[in-house]
C-alpha cells in the first residue's frame, strides 16, 4: 500500500502540474453563482416559513400616505393579526376665553350646536376615546371608536370593510367619517391645532360622519389616485334624521397624490356632498336683536377642494418637516324657513302674520390654509388662517324679520406643541378670534394628548 502513494509523490515531483488560469476563472465563476443561488433559496424558504405562520390571515391593501415617524404614534406591535388592537387616548385642556353667555358665527347657522367645538372656558376633560380593531377572519375587518365623555358614552365610528375584493376595491359599511376633504377623517386628537378650523365648525361642527356605505377604490398606478362614493342616512348636520326609507345623503370623492423628488409629496383633491333636511333647527338674531329659532327643510349640497404639501430632508421627518395644508367649501343650501314666533319676548317674527314660512336660498363659502414646522426633533410650531363668507342669502318673505350680514368670520392661530415621545404630546395655542361680528378676542390654550396602548398610524 505504500509504494503506489511513493510512486505517485515522485510522479508528481518528476511532472509539476502547471495551474490554467482560464480554468481558475470559470472554477471561481461557478462557485460565485453557487453562493448567490444558496443565498436566494434560503431567503425564499425564510419567507416561505413566513407565509405559512400567517395562513389564514389577511392584509387589506391600502395605498395612503403615512405621517413621518417622528410626527405620529407608533404602529401597534402585531402579535396576532385577530386579536384586538387596543388603545385609549386621554385629551384634555385649559381655555382662558372670554366670559360670554353664547358663542356662534355670525352669518352662518350652527353646525348641530357645535359652534367652536364646544370650547368651555377653565380646564376641561375632553372626550377619551376607546379604539378597538382587528381583522375579523380573512374577508372583513372592523373598527370601532367610542367616545366616553362624563354623562355618555357615544359610538363615533363602528364600520366593517372589507379586505379581499382585489383590483383596489374596498367596500365600508357601517358609521364613519366620510372620506370627503382632507382633515373631515382625523380625529380632535390627531388635529394639529387645540382648535377646529372655522370652516368645520360652519360646515359639519366637528366633522361630517354617517351611518351608510361607502365604496372606494385605489388605482394601480404609480400616481396615487382615489376614487370613492358614499350614500347614508344624513341625520348629522346639515342634514337631519328624516326616518325614512333609502339615503338622505350622498358624498362622491377624488384624490390624487405623488412624490416629488426624495423630499416632497402631496395630495389633491376634490368632494361633493348631498344631504336633506327636514325641520332642521337653527337659531339666528332677528332684526330687534332677539334670538329667533328657525326650522329649515331643503337640500344643502357642499363642494370641498382640498391640497396637502409635504417636506422632509430626503424623506427623513426625524429631524426636520412641514406641512402646508389648505381646504376651501362653497355651500348651497335650498327651501323653506321658518322663524319660530318670539312676539311674548319682543322678537319680530309673530306667526300671526303668515310671513314666517318662506322660500330660502343661500350660497356661502370659506377657507382655511396652515403650515406647521418640525424646526427640531420633537419641538412643532404652527400658523393658521381661518375666513368665511357669509355669501349671498335670500330669506325670502323673512327678510322682514331676519337681517341679512355681510360679515366675514376670520380667526388667526398660532400654536408650539412639544412631544416628549411617539405617544403624548403638550401643545400651547394662542387665537385671534373675530368670528362673531363686533368682536376681537384673545384666546389660550393649554392642551394635553395621551394615548395608551397600540395605536396606528395617522393618514397623510
Amino acid at each position: 500500500m505504500l509504494r503506489p502513494a511513493l510512486l505517485a509523490a515522485a510522479l508528481a515531483a518528476a511532472f509539476p502540474v502547471h495551474a490554467d488560469p482560464q480554468l481558475d476563472a470559470l472554477r471561481a465563476e461557478l462557485q460565485e453563482l453557487k453562493s448567490a443561488y444558496e443565498t436566494r433559496i434560503q431567503a425564499l424558504e425564510e419567507r416561505l416559513k413566513a407565509t405559512e405562520a400567517n395562513a389564514g390571515t389577511a392584509q387589506i391593501r391600502t395605498v395612503e400616505y403615512r405621517e413621518p415617524a417622528a410626527a405620529r404614534p407608533a404602529d401597534p406591535t402585531r402579535s396576532n393579526a385577530f386579536n384586538p388592537a387596543i388603545s385609549l387616548i386621554l385629551q384634555g385642556q385649559y381655555a382662558h376665553l372670554e366670559d360670554r353667555d353664547e358663542r356662534g358665527i355670525t352669518g352662518f347657522f350652527p353646525a348641530g350646536g357645535h359652534a367652536h367645538g364646544g370650547v368651555e372656558r377653565g380646564f376641561s376633560v375632553g372626550g377619551s376615546e376607546l379604539v378597538i380593531s382587528a381583522n375579523i377572519d380573512p374577508t372583513f375587518r372592523g373598527h370601532l371608536i367610542a367616545v366616553l365623555a362624563d354623562d355618555a358614552v357615544e359610538i363615533e365610528e363602528a364600520w366593517f370593510q372589507t379586505t379581499r375584493l382585489g383590483q383596489g376595491l374596498a367596500i365600508k359599511g357601517g358609521r364613519f367619517r366620510s372620506g370627503l376633504g382632507y382633515q373631515n377623517e382625523q380625529h380632535p386628537h390627531a388635529w394639529d391645532f387645540a382648535t377646529n378650523n372655522l370652516v368645520y365648525d360652519a360646515l359639519f361642527g366637528e366633522g361630517y360622519g354617517n351611518d351608510g356605505l361607502q365604496l372606494k377604490w385605489v388605482a394601480p398606478t404609480e400616481l396615487f389616485v382615489e376614487l370613492g362614493a358614499e350614500a347614508g342616512r344624513g341625520a348629522n348636520f346639515p342634514g337631519t334624521d328624516r326616518n325614512t326609507n333609502g339615503a338622505g345623503s350622498y358624498a362622491l370623492f377624488g384624490h390624487l397624490g405623488g412624490d416629488v423628488g426624495a423630499s416632497h409629496s402631496w395630495r389633491g383633491g376634490l368632494s361633493y356632498l348631498a344631504a336633506k333636511a327636514s325641520e332642521r333647527e337653527g337659531e339666528l338674531e332677528d332684526i330687534n336683536d332677539l334670538h329667533a329659532e328657525t326650522l329649515f327643510s331643503g337640500k344643502s349640497k357642499i363642494w370641498v377642494a382640498d391640497f396637502v404639501w409635504k417636506w422632509a430632508p430626503n424623506g427623513n421627518a426625524s429631524e426636520q418637516n412641514f406641512k402646508f395644508a389648505t381646504e376651501y367649501f362653497r355651500r348651497s343650501e335650498r327651501g323653506s324657513l321658518e322663524c319660530t314666533d318670539n312676539t311674548q319676548d319682543g322678537g319680530a317674527c309673530d306667526v300671526l302674520d303668515g310671513d314666517t314660512e318662506d322660500a330660502y336660498h343661500s350660497r356661502q363659502s370659506g377657507f382655511y390654509a396652515q403650515g406647521v414646522y418640525q424646526f427640531m426633533p420633537r419641538w412643532r410650531t404652527g400658523y393658521r388662517y381661518d375666513r368665511l363668507d357669509s355669501g349671498s342669502v335670500d330669506f325670502g318673505a323673512n327678510s322682514a324679520n331676519l337681517p341679512v350680514t355681510d360679515y366675514s368670520p376670520t380667526r388667526h392661530s398660532l400654536m408650539l406643541d412639544y412631544s416628549p415621545s411617539e405617544f403624548s404630546r403638550l401643545r400651547l395655542q394662542v387665537s385671534k378670534d373675530k368670528s362673531m361680528a363686533d368682536v376681537s378676542e384673545n384666546q389660550w390654550f393649554v392642551q394635553y394628548i395621551h394615548s395608551l396602548g397600540a395605536h396606528g398610524a395617522h393618514r397623510f
